[in-house]
């Protein structure tokens, strides 16, 4: 702003105007923590082409952020791109390959899991191309971990996931579904060490029995979220200790497991527990409106 006073009465003010580029402002205190972190991971990619510019920025945010997903992106990164992409960076909080599975083996990710001991939320969910040395180094050098998505990875087994609960005993979540060679040794050790469990899934693994899910019940007493989808061994028995140690249980899934009756049930649902099988009564009403087309009126008072 400059002020004229020279040939008028009153005062003039000019404005000298002046242009200001993206770019022009400060990367690390502004771009990076208050623009680019709200941006996709996919329109990153892209604006990095831009120029090179743009690419040095990106590179600056990639270095410094503390969320990598590429669960909506996975199938079109190339696996150089993601090792380029994280090179730089130590400081990771949270990492999903979700749906990275036609790429991702370890090599592109021991690297990354190495330099990062702050990652406190990794899922590997679906990655078949992994092998138990990925789940042994995620717990030799993320102590801080606390969620952990290994559904669908078959290559987990009893001595990887006895690594992790040796070295990650604060974990709160756990998702093994289809993780089919663990057996009940395996998750029963898992219990004891991992007391603050409060979300674990053990679904579609035909091993596991009441001993797996009366051991988590008596050891994990905060545990809120329990799947046991397809889990045909497991009985009435370990849903009543479930019932009886686990007071803040919020969701059951039991479908598929022929041997859980509604006996075992019902005091959960008194307790207003989510379960994912509805009571006798309303499924032979289902039932019966399938095959007749309409409900039929039933006084649930008689």
């Amino acid at each position: 702003r400059v002020i004229c006073t020279s040939c008028c009465k009153l005062p003039q003010i000019y404005f000298l105007v002046c242009r200001c580029h993206l770019l022009d402002l400060p990367w690390e205190d502004v771009l990076v923590p208050h623009i680019l972190c709200y941006l996709p991971l996919q329109h990153l990619v892209s604006l990095q082409r831009v120029s090179k510019q743009f690419h040095s920025l990106i590179q600056v945010y990639l270095a410094n952020c503390r969320k990598f997903d590429l669960s909506t992106i996975g199938p079109c990164i190339p696996k150089e791109a993601f090792c380029s992409m994280l090179k730089d960076n130590k400081v990771l909080q949270s990492l999903s390959l979700q749906n990275c599975s036609d790429w991702v083996t370890d090599k592109e990710l021991l690297p990354v899991i190495g330099q990062n001991q702050h990652l406190q939320r990794v899922d590997m969910s679906g990655c078949v191309w992994l092998t138990r040395h990925s789940l042994v180094a995620v717990s030799l050098s993320c102590m801080h971990l606390q969620h952990l998505g290994l559904a669908h990875c078959e290559w987990v087994d009893s001595l990887s996931l006895r690594s992790l609960a040796d070295h990650c005993g604060g974990l709160q979540s756990i998702d093994l579904t289809a993780c089919r060679q663990l057996k009940d040794d395996a998750i029963c050790y898992l219990a004891k060490k991992c007391l603050k469990l409060r979300s674990l899934s053990l679904a579609v693994n035909a091993n596991v029995t009441d001993e797996s899910v009366e051991e988590v019940a008596k050891n994990c007493r905060g545990l809120e979220q329990l799947d046991l989808t397809g889990c045909l061994r497991v009985r009435n028995q370990s849903i009543r200790t479930l019932a009886e140690y686990c007071p803040k249980l919020q969701s059951l899934k039991v479908n598929h497991c022929h041997n859980v009756t509604e006996s075992s049930l019902d005091p959960l649902r008194k307790r207003n527990v989510v379960i994912d099988v509805e009571p006798p009564l309303q499924r032979a009403l289902v039932l019966l409106q399938d095959v007749l087309g309409f409900a039929p009126f039933i006084n649930l008072q008689i």
